[in-house]
C-alpha cells in the first residue's frame, strides 16, 4: 500500500510562541512526530508542510521531506488542514504519484509512538476501513457536565439518576485526541463524510494523547517524557 504521512507545521502560534519547534527535552517539538513516522516504516514519504524556511531546515535535519514551502494562501490562521492535505496530494498527482492512503499527524502530539502508528495501520487493514481516527478516554465524564445560566443556579445541573452514582459505574466516553487520522486518499475530497460506518477508532493511551496548545500542555508532555526516558 502506497502511503504518505503529512505533518502540518505552520510557523508561529498565538497560544505558545513557535510551539512546533519549541525544545521539548532538548529536541524540537515536531521532531518527535517525524521520528515516530519514520521509525514506523509505514510510509513511502514523511512530508512536513510548513511556511517557514527555519522549520523546513529543522524538519529535513530529522529526515522529513520538505520539497517546498507552503503557499501563503494556505498559511493563514483560518486555513483548513485538510485543504493543505489536498494541495500536497494534488502536487504529487501532477507528478504522476498517487497514494492509496494518507495519515495526518499533528506535530502537537509528540507522545504518539511509532507503535500507535503501526497499530492504526493494522486496524485499518483488519477492518478494511475507509478511515481510522485516534481517540482516548475522556478525562471527565460529560455526564457530569452541563451549561450554567447567568445567575449560576445549579438546579437540575445533573440528571437525578446520576446524583448518587459512583464515577466507576458511569458509561465510558471517548474523545478525538488529534494524534492520528488515517484514510484512503479518495476520502480527502469529502472529509465531511469521514465519520461513517466504515471509519473506526484507534483507542490510544491517555499518556500518549497530550495535544499541546499552551504552556500547561507542554509542561505535562515534559513530565511524561522524563518518566518515559527514566523507565
Amino acid at each position: 500500500m502506497n502511503s504518505i504521512a503529512i505533518i502540518p507545521a505552520r510557523s508561529g502560534s498565538k497560544g505558545l510562541k513557535d510551539k512546533n519547534i519549541k525544545l521539548l527535552e532538548g529536541k524540537p517539538l515536531l521532531s518527535y512526530t517525524i521520528h515516530a513516522a519514520i521509525q514506523s516504516k509505514q510510509f513511502d514519504i514523511v512530508y512536513v508542510s510548513t511556511d517557514s524556511e527555519e522549520y523546513a531546515s529543522i524538519s529535513r535535519a530529522y529526515g522529513a521531506s520538505v520539497p517546498s514551502l507552503r503557499p501563503k494562501d494556505l498559511s493563514e490562521d483560518r486555513t483548513s488542514t485538510w485543504d493543505v492535505v489536498k494541495y500536497i496530494l494534488e502536487e504529487y498527482k501532477q507528478k504522476g504519484v498517487i497514494f492509496d492512503t494518507v495519515m495526518l499527524l499533528q506535530p502537537t502530539s509528540p507522545l504518539r509512538t511509532m507503535n500507535d502508528i503501526i497499530v492504526s495501520f493494522e486496524l485499518f487493514k483488519e477492518k478494511d476501513a475507509d478511515a481510522v481516527v485516534s481517540v482516548c478516554e475522556t478525562e471527565h465524564s460529560p455526564l457530569w457536565c452541563n451549561t450554567l445560566p447567568e445567575n449560576l443556579c445549579m438546579n437540575y445541573f445533573l440528571k437525578t439518576e446520576l446524583s448518587n452514582k459512583p464515577r466507576q459505574e458511569l458509561q465510558k466516553f471517548y474523545r478525538l485526541n488529534g494524534a492520528i487520522y488515517l484514510l484512503k486518499t479518495e476520502l480527502v475530497d469529502r472529509v465531511s463524510e469521514l465519520y461513517n460506518e466504515n471509519c473506526y477508532a484507534y483507542v490510544m493511551k491517555k499518556e500518549h494523547s497530550i495535544d499541546i496548545d499552551d504552556i500547561y500542555d507542554f509542561r505535562m508532555a515534559e513530565a511524561i517524557l522524563k518518566e518515559r526516558y527514566e523507565d
